[in-house]
C-alpha cells in the first residue's frame, strides 16, 4: 500500500486538470505554491509582433501587474473585445491578429497606463 508522502500520486485529473504533487490540489488553488505578484513599472506595453510564429501576426501585451488568474481574466475580456482568440504565456498576453489599437483603448477604459512598443 503506497503511503500519501511516496512520490506516485494523481497528476491530473479529468475534472480539475493539472494537480499540484506536493498539496495534491488543482494548480490554480495550489497552496504550497507561493505565488508572488510581478514587478514593474506599472505600465502595461502593447505590441504587433510576428516573428518566430509563421508569418502569423500577433497583439502582445507585456507589463500587466497580476496574478496568472488576474492575466487569464484579463486576457478573456481583451480577446472578446477583439473578437479574436488568444492565449497567456509567460506572463504575457497574446492576441491573435493585428488588434493593437483595439486592446489599448480597451485597457484605457480599464484605468492601465498604457503605451505601444515597438514603433
Amino acid at each position: 500500500m503506497k503511503s500519501k508522502s511516496s512520490s506516485g500520486g494523481l497528476v491530473y485529473s479529468t475534472e480539475h486538470g493539472r494537480m499540484c504533487p506536493d498539496c495534491r490540489q488543482p494548480l490554480d488553488a495550489c497552496i504550497c505554491q507561493q505565488t508572488t505578484m510581478p514587478s514593474g513599472d506599472g505600465i502595461v506595453r502593447v505590441s504587433r509582433e510576428n516573428k518566430g510564429r509563421g508569418g502569423k501576426t500577433v497583439t502582445v501585451v507585456k507589463g500587466v501587474l497580476r496574478d496568472a488568474a488576474g492575466l487569464t481574466a484579463l486576457a478573456k475580456q481583451l480577446k472578446a473585445a477583439c473578437g479574436s482568440g488568444g492565449t497567456v504565456k509567460d506572463g504575457c498576453i497574446e492576441i491573435q491578429g493585428d488588434h493593437v489599437a483595439t486592446v489599448i483603448s480597451s485597457l484605457q477604459k480599464l484605468g492601465f497606463t498604457v503605451k505601444r512598443a515597438g514603433g
